[in-house]
Protein backbone atom coordinates (compact mmCIF):
# COMPACT_ATOMS: atom_id res chain seq x y z
CA UNK A 1 0.00 0.00 0.00
CA UNK A 2 1.29 3.64 -0.50
CA UNK A 3 2.38 5.66 2.20
CA UNK A 4 2.31 8.97 3.04
CA UNK A 5 5.79 10.46 4.05
CA UNK A 6 4.59 13.03 6.95
CA UNK A 7 8.37 13.69 7.86
CA UNK A 8 11.64 12.31 7.52
CA UNK A 9 10.80 9.67 9.92
CA UNK A 10 7.29 9.10 9.85
CA UNK A 11 5.17 7.93 7.02
CA UNK A 12 1.75 6.47 7.42
CA UNK A 13 -0.53 4.14 5.55
CA UNK A 14 -2.73 5.52 2.86
CA UNK A 15 -5.70 4.21 4.13
CA UNK A 16 -6.07 4.60 8.34
CA UNK A 17 -8.14 2.18 11.06
CA UNK A 18 -9.95 4.56 13.48
CA UNK A 19 -10.65 2.66 16.87
CA UNK A 20 -13.29 5.27 17.99
CA UNK A 21 -15.96 1.89 18.31
CA UNK A 22 -13.74 -0.56 19.44
CA UNK A 23 -15.47 -1.26 22.54
CA UNK A 24 -19.34 -1.40 20.68
CA UNK A 25 -17.78 -4.23 18.70
CA UNK A 26 -17.11 -6.51 21.95
CA UNK A 27 -14.11 -8.06 20.16
CA UNK A 28 -12.01 -10.73 22.58
CA UNK A 29 -8.40 -10.33 22.67
CA UNK A 30 -7.94 -12.86 19.69
CA UNK A 31 -10.66 -11.76 17.92
CA UNK A 32 -9.06 -8.22 17.67
CA UNK A 33 -5.29 -9.39 16.84
CA UNK A 34 -6.49 -11.17 14.15
CA UNK A 35 -8.35 -7.60 12.93
CA UNK A 36 -5.34 -5.90 13.49
CA UNK A 37 -3.09 -8.64 11.85
CA UNK A 38 -5.62 -8.43 8.89
CA UNK A 39 -4.86 -4.70 8.40
CA UNK A 40 -1.12 -5.02 8.39
CA UNK A 41 -1.50 -7.84 6.25
CA UNK A 42 -3.49 -5.08 4.00
CA UNK A 43 -1.04 -2.77 4.36
CA UNK A 44 -2.90 -1.07 6.80
CA UNK A 45 -0.44 0.18 9.78
CA UNK A 46 -1.35 2.89 11.17
CA UNK A 47 -4.07 3.09 14.03
CA UNK A 48 -6.22 6.11 14.85
CA UNK A 49 -7.10 6.61 18.99
CA UNK A 50 -8.00 9.53 21.16
CA UNK A 51 -8.01 8.87 25.03
CA UNK A 52 -11.40 9.49 25.53
CA UNK A 53 -12.97 7.12 23.11
CA UNK A 54 -14.68 4.78 24.60
CA UNK A 55 -15.27 6.48 27.63
CA UNK A 56 -11.85 6.27 28.12
CA UNK A 57 -11.84 2.39 27.27
CA UNK A 58 -10.53 1.68 24.10
CA UNK A 59 -6.76 2.54 24.06
CA UNK A 60 -6.85 -0.11 26.79
CA UNK A 61 -8.67 -2.56 24.94
CA UNK A 62 -5.91 -2.13 21.87
CA UNK A 63 -3.22 -1.80 24.55
CA UNK A 64 -4.42 -5.37 26.35
CA UNK A 65 -4.77 -7.50 22.79
CA UNK A 66 -0.84 -5.51 21.80
CA UNK A 67 0.55 -7.39 24.92
CA UNK A 68 -0.46 -10.68 24.27
CA UNK A 69 1.23 -10.41 20.86
CA UNK A 70 3.94 -7.51 21.18
CA UNK A 71 6.05 -7.87 18.60
CA UNK A 72 2.86 -6.10 16.35
CA UNK A 73 4.25 -3.14 17.79
CA UNK A 74 6.77 -2.48 15.68
CA UNK A 75 4.53 -2.74 12.70
CA UNK A 76 2.63 -0.25 13.56
CA UNK A 77 2.28 3.38 13.54
CA UNK A 78 0.15 4.31 16.62
CA UNK A 79 -2.12 8.16 16.36
CA UNK A 80 -4.01 9.01 19.32
CA UNK A 81 -5.72 12.18 20.49
CA UNK A 82 -5.95 14.50 23.84
CA UNK A 83 -7.49 17.84 25.03
CA UNK A 84 -11.59 16.82 25.09
CA UNK A 85 -12.76 15.90 28.52
CA UNK A 86 -15.95 13.91 29.46
CA UNK A 87 -17.38 13.03 32.12
CA UNK A 88 -17.31 9.23 32.50
CA UNK A 89 -17.34 6.78 35.79
CA UNK A 90 -13.71 5.89 34.45
CA UNK A 91 -12.26 9.73 34.92
CA UNK A 92 -14.52 10.48 38.52
CA UNK A 93 -12.34 13.22 38.59
CA UNK A 94 -13.61 15.02 35.58
CA UNK A 95 -16.87 16.81 36.55
CA UNK A 96 -17.70 18.74 33.00
CA UNK A 97 -17.72 19.05 29.57
CA UNK A 98 -14.41 21.19 28.39
CA UNK A 99 -11.10 21.16 26.67
CA UNK A 100 -8.17 21.15 28.52
CA UNK A 101 -4.60 21.73 26.19
CA UNK A 102 -2.96 22.91 29.39
CA UNK A 103 0.75 21.14 29.41
CA UNK A 104 -0.62 19.13 33.16
CA UNK A 105 -3.79 18.12 31.22
CA UNK A 106 -1.54 16.71 27.83
CA UNK A 107 1.51 15.38 29.91
CA UNK A 108 -0.86 13.46 31.60
CA UNK A 109 -3.31 12.28 28.70
CA UNK A 110 0.29 11.13 27.49
CA UNK A 111 1.28 9.12 30.40
CA UNK A 112 -2.69 7.52 30.55
CA UNK A 113 -2.47 6.40 26.57
CA UNK A 114 1.04 5.30 27.16
CA UNK A 115 -0.28 2.84 30.04
CA UNK A 116 -3.54 1.98 28.32
CA UNK A 117 -1.49 1.17 25.17
CA UNK A 118 1.29 -1.02 26.74
CA UNK A 119 4.07 0.76 24.58
CA UNK A 120 6.88 3.16 25.12
CA UNK A 121 6.10 5.92 22.69
CA UNK A 122 3.24 6.99 20.37
CA UNK A 123 4.07 8.00 17.12
CA UNK A 124 1.57 11.30 16.28
CA UNK A 125 -0.38 13.08 19.16
CA UNK A 126 -2.80 15.23 18.37
CA UNK A 127 -4.39 18.08 19.80
CA UNK A 128 -8.34 16.83 19.30
CA UNK A 129 -10.02 20.05 19.05
CA UNK A 130 -9.40 23.93 18.98
CA UNK A 131 -9.23 25.12 22.26
CA UNK A 132 -10.91 28.65 23.45
CA UNK A 133 -9.06 28.97 26.52
CA UNK A 134 -5.40 27.50 25.20
CA UNK A 135 -2.16 29.20 26.47
CA UNK A 136 -0.42 28.11 23.51
CA UNK A 137 3.07 28.30 25.19
CA UNK A 138 1.88 25.79 27.47
CA UNK A 139 1.19 23.23 24.83
CA UNK A 140 4.56 23.97 23.18
CA UNK A 141 6.26 23.16 26.49
CA UNK A 142 4.55 20.24 26.62
CA UNK A 143 5.24 18.92 23.56
CA UNK A 144 9.00 20.05 24.06
CA UNK A 145 9.34 17.76 26.95
CA UNK A 146 7.46 14.77 25.57
CA UNK A 147 9.51 14.86 22.35
CA UNK A 148 12.63 14.91 24.75
CA UNK A 149 11.60 12.41 27.06
CA UNK A 150 10.87 10.02 23.47
CA UNK A 151 7.31 9.43 24.53
CA UNK A 152 5.87 11.27 21.43
CA UNK A 153 7.69 10.96 18.08
CA UNK A 154 5.69 13.57 16.08
CA UNK A 155 2.62 16.29 16.93
CA UNK A 156 -0.53 17.30 15.18
CA UNK A 157 -4.20 18.54 15.60
CA UNK A 158 -7.55 17.35 14.61
CA UNK A 159 -10.16 19.82 13.27
CA UNK A 160 -8.14 22.62 13.61
CA UNK A 161 -9.19 26.10 11.13
CA UNK A 162 -6.49 28.10 9.18
CA UNK A 163 -6.36 30.42 12.12
CA UNK A 164 -6.20 28.32 14.88
CA UNK A 165 -3.30 26.05 12.97
CA UNK A 166 -1.07 28.59 12.04
CA UNK A 167 -1.88 30.24 15.69
CA UNK A 168 -0.70 26.96 17.49
CA UNK A 169 2.34 26.81 15.02
CA UNK A 170 3.37 30.31 15.76
CA UNK A 171 4.33 28.68 19.19
CA UNK A 172 6.09 25.50 18.70
CA UNK A 173 9.59 24.11 17.71
CA UNK A 174 8.72 21.39 16.34
CA UNK A 175 6.21 21.11 13.46
CA UNK A 176 2.47 20.13 12.73
CA UNK A 177 2.74 17.61 10.61
CA UNK A 178 -1.25 17.17 10.00
CA UNK A 179 -4.37 18.08 10.89
CA UNK A 180 -7.11 15.43 10.97
CA UNK A 181 -10.46 16.83 9.65
CA UNK A 182 -13.35 16.10 8.69
CA UNK A 183 -13.85 14.84 5.12
CA UNK A 184 -16.26 13.53 2.46
CA UNK A 185 -18.11 14.03 -0.41
CA UNK A 186 -20.87 14.60 1.95
CA UNK A 187 -19.49 16.90 3.80
CA UNK A 188 -17.21 19.94 2.32
CA UNK A 189 -17.02 21.94 4.83
CA UNK A 190 -13.26 21.31 5.29
CA UNK A 191 -13.02 21.70 1.14
CA UNK A 192 -14.85 25.30 0.70
CA UNK A 193 -13.55 27.27 3.78
CA UNK A 194 -10.18 26.58 2.85
CA UNK A 195 -8.75 24.27 5.88
CA UNK A 196 -7.98 21.46 3.04
CA UNK A 197 -5.91 24.34 1.10
CA UNK A 198 -4.39 25.01 3.59
CA UNK A 199 -2.94 21.62 4.21
CA UNK A 200 -1.58 22.22 0.76
CA UNK A 201 0.08 25.02 1.24
CA UNK A 202 1.76 23.53 4.67
CA UNK A 203 2.48 20.52 2.64
CA UNK A 204 0.74 19.04 5.71
CA UNK A 205 -1.50 15.95 4.17
CA UNK A 206 -4.62 15.49 6.15
CA UNK A 207 -5.91 12.45 7.80
CA UNK A 208 -9.79 12.43 6.84
CA UNK A 209 -12.40 11.03 9.73
CA UNK A 210 -15.87 10.25 8.82
CA UNK A 211 -15.49 9.71 5.11
CA UNK A 212 -18.73 7.98 4.12
CA UNK A 213 -20.19 11.03 5.59
CA UNK A 214 -21.15 9.41 8.77
CA UNK A 215 -23.39 6.93 7.43
CA UNK A 216 -26.62 9.38 6.14
CA UNK A 217 -25.83 8.83 2.48
CA UNK A 218 -26.60 5.07 2.72
CA UNK A 219 -30.08 5.24 4.20
CA UNK A 220 -31.05 8.95 4.52
CA UNK A 221 -34.26 10.61 2.47
CA UNK A 222 -33.06 13.71 2.57
CA UNK A 223 -32.77 15.26 -1.06
CA UNK A 224 -29.17 15.80 -0.47
CA UNK A 225 -28.46 12.09 0.53
CA UNK A 226 -30.82 10.76 -2.06
CA UNK A 227 -29.20 12.95 -5.15
CA UNK A 228 -25.71 11.87 -4.41
CA UNK A 229 -26.56 8.14 -3.72
CA UNK A 230 -27.86 8.15 -7.13
CA UNK A 231 -24.48 10.12 -8.57
CA UNK A 232 -22.15 7.71 -7.00
CA UNK A 233 -24.17 4.63 -8.01
CA UNK A 234 -23.85 6.20 -11.32
CA UNK A 235 -20.24 5.75 -10.94
CA UNK A 236 -19.82 3.23 -9.40
CA UNK A 237 -21.32 1.39 -12.42
CA UNK A 238 -18.66 3.45 -14.29
CA UNK A 239 -15.76 1.76 -12.70
CA UNK A 240 -17.10 -1.40 -12.20
CA UNK A 241 -16.76 -0.62 -8.51
CA UNK A 242 -19.08 -3.34 -5.71
CA UNK A 243 -20.50 -0.24 -3.83
CA UNK A 244 -21.06 3.35 -3.44
CA UNK A 245 -18.79 3.27 -0.71
CA UNK A 246 -15.74 2.46 -2.47
CA UNK A 247 -16.44 5.77 -4.51
CA UNK A 248 -16.66 7.70 -1.83
CA UNK A 249 -13.23 6.33 -0.38
CA UNK A 250 -11.72 6.79 -4.46
CA UNK A 251 -13.38 10.01 -4.25
CA UNK A 252 -11.27 11.32 -1.47
CA UNK A 253 -8.16 8.88 -2.22
CA UNK A 254 -7.73 10.73 -5.66
CA UNK A 255 -7.35 14.06 -4.65
CA UNK A 256 -3.78 15.67 -4.58
CA UNK A 257 -3.68 16.54 -1.16
CA UNK A 258 -3.13 12.73 -0.53
CA UNK A 259 -5.57 12.81 1.76
CA UNK A 260 -5.85 9.64 4.36
CA UNK A 261 -9.39 8.05 5.21
CA UNK A 262 -9.87 7.01 8.41
CA UNK A 263 -11.94 3.53 8.13
CA UNK A 264 -14.15 3.22 11.49
CA UNK A 265 -15.21 -0.49 10.59
CA UNK A 266 -14.24 -3.26 12.82
CA UNK A 267 -15.83 -5.38 10.04
CA UNK A 268 -13.13 -7.30 7.54
CA UNK A 269 -15.05 -6.91 4.53
CA UNK A 270 -15.45 -3.05 5.16
CA UNK A 271 -12.01 -2.32 5.95
CA UNK A 272 -11.11 -4.51 2.37
CA UNK A 273 -13.47 -2.30 0.74
CA UNK A 274 -11.60 1.06 1.57
CA UNK A 275 -8.21 -1.18 0.38
CA UNK A 276 -10.04 -1.85 -3.21
CA UNK A 277 -10.64 1.68 -3.60
CA UNK A 278 -6.96 2.16 -3.70
CA UNK A 279 -7.44 0.97 -7.47
CA UNK A 280 -9.73 2.96 -8.82
CA UNK A 281 -8.77 6.76 -10.76
CA UNK A 282 -11.70 8.62 -11.05
CA UNK A 283 -11.73 11.22 -14.08
CA UNK A 284 -12.03 14.57 -13.81
CA UNK A 285 -15.86 14.81 -15.11
CA UNK A 286 -16.57 12.05 -12.35
CA UNK A 287 -14.93 13.97 -9.68
CA UNK A 288 -16.75 17.04 -10.12
CA UNK A 289 -20.07 15.16 -11.16
CA UNK A 290 -19.94 14.18 -7.42
CA UNK A 291 -18.63 17.21 -5.53
CA UNK A 292 -21.46 19.58 -7.86
CA UNK A 293 -24.32 16.61 -7.01
CA UNK A 294 -23.52 17.15 -3.66
CA UNK A 295 -23.19 21.13 -3.42
CA UNK A 296 -26.69 20.26 -5.43
CA UNK A 297 -25.49 23.16 -7.91
CA UNK A 298 -23.23 23.91 -11.07
CA UNK A 299 -19.93 25.93 -10.31
CA UNK A 300 -19.31 29.11 -11.39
Amino acid sequence: MERIKLAADLSLSRVIHGEWRLSDWKYTDEELIQLIEHCLDQGITTFDHADLYGSYTCEELFGRALAKKPELRERMEIVTKCGIVIESPNRPEHHSHHYNTSKAHIKKSVENSLENLRTDYIDLLLIHRPDPFMDPEEVADAFRELKDEGKVRHFGVSNFKQHQLNMLQSFLDVELVTNQIELSAYNLENIQDGTLDLCMEKRMAPMAWSPLGGGDIFNSQEEKAVRLRGTLEKVANELGADGIDEVLYAWLLNHPANIMPIVGSGKINRIDRAVNALEYNLSRDQWFEIYTSSMGYDIP
